[in-house]
């Protein structure tokens, strides 16, 4: 499948730059995508979430290789979709650039020949575009590399050489899809530094589709995390992993998260369980600390902590330097303890223990 920046015919130029705005909505068999969205000119946006949320249907709607069922796509002034109106550009009529996982570079082509492709595609002449083609490598950094093919070029090369062009044909909206996905620990560090800077540099539109925690929150402006077809939340990257509304946002952030009924001070969880926090509030909540607040004993604890309750160890994680302890009980919780503390309180999987977290250490917010 070419990238959409390579294909042929003359694509609407927007005569206002007011970005992305789309609703989309598809069904695919027993799934359905209800989603909308707007990405601001020179916004960085990140889809989020788990697999089969509905991602990546999202992002070929907005390239236009799935044809909505229902909704509307605009770039700029331009109706690139809309099914009330009948209206649907092709694909190679949008001014969409496309950067997939695998980045489908021509194997038989070089770097240079990669980039200028969509280039001659759209009507420059062979010396213009291998001009703008050495322009746009020089700028990602692969100067020299400009006669090398895809097979000589390692996994970050690889993906600066898409990402060169899918800009060089200058689009008012570039999709990523998993865009470091196919790099190895040591190379995505590197790499995702140096798409971060080329994304602060495109004045357009921009959308990245991730299931990778940490290249969301490196690469995006804002956060739209999707679950089952739907827009669970969205905010900045600080604002979602401060108070995540759902249990997979949770997760991604490293917190304990959990709904309940506010009275004062005290939360009355969805299990009948309760929780003391800091912060006074009234009506349906959400309740959220780290795993680093919870403090596990081997006894009843005769601490300042306002929760304690008992539970049992259901498994034990490496995580960096701390364990990751799984535990279940009246409140099922995660807590980041040492090695050491692991070897001093006998922590093993089926082991009673009681947990600890101080009312200072919760997080309170609104359902």
């Amino acid at each position: 499948m070419a990238d959409i920046g390579q294909m042929t015919g003359a694509a609407p130029i927007p005569t206002r730059d007011s970005g992305l705005e789309a609703e989309l909505r598809v069904r695919r068999g027993g799934f359905a995508l209800d989603v909308i969205l707007t990405v601001a000119p020179g916004e960085v946006v990140a889809l989020l979430g788990p697999n089969g949320a509905g991602k990546s249907t999202a992002l070929r709607l907005l390239a236009g290789l799935l044809p909505l069922d229902d909704g509307r796509v605009r770039l700029g002034d331009v109706v690139l979709e809309d099914t009330a109106a009948r209206v649907r550009l092709a694909p190679e009529r949008r001014r969409v650039g496309v950067v997939f996982q695998d980045y489908l570079l021509f194997p038989h082509l070089s770097a240079r020949e990669n980039v200028a492709f969509g280039l001659r595609a759209r009507g420059s002449d062979r010396a213009e575009a291998r001009r703008c083609a050495d322009s746009w490598l020089e700028r990602v950094g692969l100067a020299e590399y400009a006669g090398e093919r895809p097979r000589q070029l390692s996994g970050g090369q690889a993906q600066r050489v898409a990402l060169a062009r899918a800009l060089a044909s200058e689009p008012r909206l570039l999709l990523m899809d998993e865009p470091l996905g196919a790099l190895d620990a040591g190379t995505r560090l590197s790499v995702r530094a140096d798409l971060r800077r080329h994304l602060a540099d495109f004045d357009g539109a921009t959308v990245v589709v991730t299931h990778d925690a940490l290249d969301a929150f490196v690469l995006a402006d804002r956060l739209v995390v999707l679950e089952n077809g739907c827009v669970v939340q969205e905010g900045t990257p600080t604002d979602v992993a401060r108070h995540p509304r759902t249990d997979y946002v949770a997760q991604l952030v490293g917190l304990n998260l959990y709904r309940g009924l506010a009275a004062g001070g005290t939360v009355t969880l969805d299990t009948g369980a309760t929780l003391s926090t800091a912060h006074p509030t009234s009506g349906p909540v959400l309740v959220a600390f780290p795993p680093t607040a919870v403090v596990l004993h081997r006894h009843r604890p005769d601490s300042s902590a306002r929760n304690s309750w008992p539970a049992r160890v259901t498994a034990l994680e490496q995580h960096g330097d701390v364990v990751r302890v799984r535990l279940t009980g009246e409140i099922d919780a995660a807590a980041d303890v040492t090695a050491l503390s692991v070897a001093e309180l006998g922590l093993e999987q089926g082991a009673s223990v009681w947990a600890a977290v101080k009312a200072t250490e919760t997080s309170v917010y609104p359902a």
